[in-house]
């Protein structure tokens, strides 16, 4: 999934404007349309604009070792 982000200035205070509705295979291929897609979406009205490949669905996060609490 990528976002559309709205910046201020310098690139700072930076929020999402909007998400592109394409779900892309792989990161790489997101990436590789960045560019594209910030030239289709020029409209946002910020100063500057990005964007932010993100993944889409539950994420999971793995601890290497059990938190503490449950150690003995």
């Amino acid at each position: 999934m990528m976002a559309i982000l709205g910046c201020g200035d310098g690139n700072t205070a930076c929020t999402e404007a909007r998400l592109v509705p394409v779900q892309y295979q792989s990161m790489a291929q997101c990436r590789a349309a960045l560019a594209n897609e910030i030239a289709r979406n020029t409209d946002v009205p910020y100063p500057t604009i990005g964007a932010n490949c993100r993944a889409s669905g539950a994420q999971y996060a793995r601890a290497e070792t059990a938190p503490t609490s449950l150690r003995r």
